[in-house]
């Protein structure tokens, strides 16, 4: 039966469509009740690179991803669409578009999180006097007022992640975009926008809470777009969307699009939704995503915390009067570096890495320092092998690039440990690198701590299902998700991290040398 015909009796809406646009595949899932997957679709996105360091995204491309790829999972789930109570959608975050507010035609593709078109504007502010000034009198300020809105604002430490320095170049160069935001017909949106804006064929123009505290543009703490960051950067503030609530009523899809109008009930940025399907709902729940990137998020509660070491804020969501923050930290290149391997033919299945790993005592003093994409930290990073020898085989190098993302696992956890004051829970994973028990269980000992393991680890997904399951009604509250976790594995220490210090020596020597390349 067609997915948008309701046939004779159509049965009652009790299905919710969880959508996660990621920076590699538009994936969804359709859920029921005891968030089991009743079926699903996935389709690869394709990255443009029109000039080294840029990445793009076709915006007519992803919107028919976007759209296919629900038809195909309700498709598969046997379903049609009267059948699906509310829709849920995860993005990528920082990725972004500029379009005229009355003809709804792009200025531009998308431009990718990843993307490198302003890393020399990143570095040149990063060194500048005013903005250490101004940090020197937030800080001050904080010091003998307590006030935590007297936290330095996150834009005073810039990274080529960040939107802002981006969306600068873009009225600095895409002469249409300028000339419409000077007459106020301008927009600006994340994927989640551009999204909302489709599919509701332009009428309703808005954007979540977490979307918008991961551009760098929107202050966590003020809760609105920074006016200062603006001027400094010559950006109109008339561009922005409005912001809602992450679990909200955001309006239907028109009926052309999928047959009938189905209730856009949430969006969410992807870390952020991963951390809700977790149900880390508790200050001091940890989640670690594991995917093109890799990401460890705290449940801070109602405490903001300040840029620090490393770590960022961020509003991990906004469901009527409670915010929930988050403290963040981020690498790169996990899924990034073991695809490559895989392109090179280092292993022919993803599934063979872990066994290849433990088919070797040690790596033979070989390291692997990841640097494919930016590195917030050094984006002049170069990746490396570094320790090669006549005796090194393909499961030396495999097993170096495993453990260098058990590695940076631990640095980043240390960090987390030393800057977040709140007692830390058990840490819980998701994403695709989350399936390799080598890496699983080396990062376990490392960090000393027992690390959950979901049955389904398309966790951004189901992160969006459940806001908008809230929101519909499918579900009554976030005590009622908890009963729907399904642990698959649970990883407990079994070494002492002391074993691996040699082998991690070595491996922080490595990436020493391999900065500022």
């Amino acid at each position: 039966m067609p997915c948008g015909q309701p046939g004779g009796g159509a049965a009652p809406a009790l299905y919710v469509v969880g959508v996660d646009v990621g920076s590699t595949a538009v994936k969804c899932h359709v859920y029921d009740r005891a968030a089991a997957v009743r079926g699903s679709g996935c389709r690869k996105v394709e990255a443009l690179h029109p000039r080294p360091g840029w990445v793009e995204l076709d915006p007519e491309v992803l919107w028919s991803q976007f759209v296919g790829v629900v038809k195909e999972a309700v498709q598969a789930a046997g379903l049609h669409m009267r059948q699906i109570a509310a829709l849920g959608i995860s993005t990528q975050r920082s990725t972004f578009i500029t379009w005229h507010k009355r003809t709804g035609k792009p200025f531009h593709n998308f431009i990718s999180w990843q993307d490198l078109r302003s890393a020399e504007l990143v570095n040149s502010w990063n060194r500048s006097l005013l903005l250490k000034v101004i940090h020197v009198i937030f800080t001050v300020l904080h010091f003998f007022t307590g006030n935590d809105r007297y936290l330095a604002p996150s834009f005073l430490t810039f990274s080529t992640q960040q939107t802002s320095m981006k969306l600068s170049w873009v009225f600095k160069n895409i002469p249409e975009a300028d000339e419409a935001a000077k007459k106020n017909n301008c927009c600006f949106g994340t994927v989640d926008t551009w999204l909302l804006y489709r599919l509701t064929k332009g009428s309703v123009f808005a954007t979540d809470y977490s979307n918008a505290s991961s551009t760098g543009i929107f202050e966590p703490f003020t809760k609105c777009w920074n006016p200062t960051l603006c001027n400094l950067l010559s950006i109109p503030m008339s561009i922005y969307p409005s912001v809602k609530d992450t679990s909200f009523n955001f309006g239907s899809a028109d009926s052309e699009i999928f047959g009938v109008p189905i209730p856009i009930m949430a969006l969410v940025a992807d870390q952020q939704s991963a951390m809700f399907g977790e149900c880390c709902f508790q200050p001091g729940d940890v989640k670690l995503t594991m995917g093109t990137g890799g990401f460890w998020n705290v449940n801070t509660g109602g405490n903001l915390c300040a840029s620090h070491g490393g770590l960022y804020p961020l509003i991990g969501w906004k469901i009527g009067e409670e915010v929930v923050y988050l403290t963040e930290g981020s690498m790169s290149n996990i899924g990034t570096t073991i695809k490559w391997a895989q392109d090179i033919n280092l292993f022919t299945n993803v599934d063979e890495t872990a066994k290849m790993a433990r088919s070797i005592v040690d790596s033979q003093g070989v390291c692997f320092v990841p640097g494919f994409q930016v590195s917030a930290n050094d984006p002049c990073l170069s990746a490396s092998f570094m320790g090669l020898k006549p005796t090194t085989t393909r499961n030396h190098l495999v097993r170096a690039i495993l453990e260098s993302v058990a590695f940076r696992n631990k640095q980043l956890f240390d960090i987390i440990v030393k800057k977040v004051r709140i007692p830390l829970r058990t840490v819980r994973a998701d994403g695709g690198v989350s399936n390799n028990s080598f890496v699983m269980q080396m990062t376990s000992d490392l960090i000393n701590k027992k690390i959950e393991k979901p049955s389904n680890t398309d966790m951004s997904s189901l992160g969006a299902a459940f806001l908008a399951g809230l929101a519909s009604g499918l579900w009554t509250d976030k005590e009622q998700l908890k009963k729907l976790r399904r642990i698959e594995t649970v990883f407990e220490p079994q070494k002492d991290e002391e074993e691996y210090k040699p082998a991690m020596d070595t491996w922080m020597q490595a990436v020493k040398c391999s900065l500022h390349w």
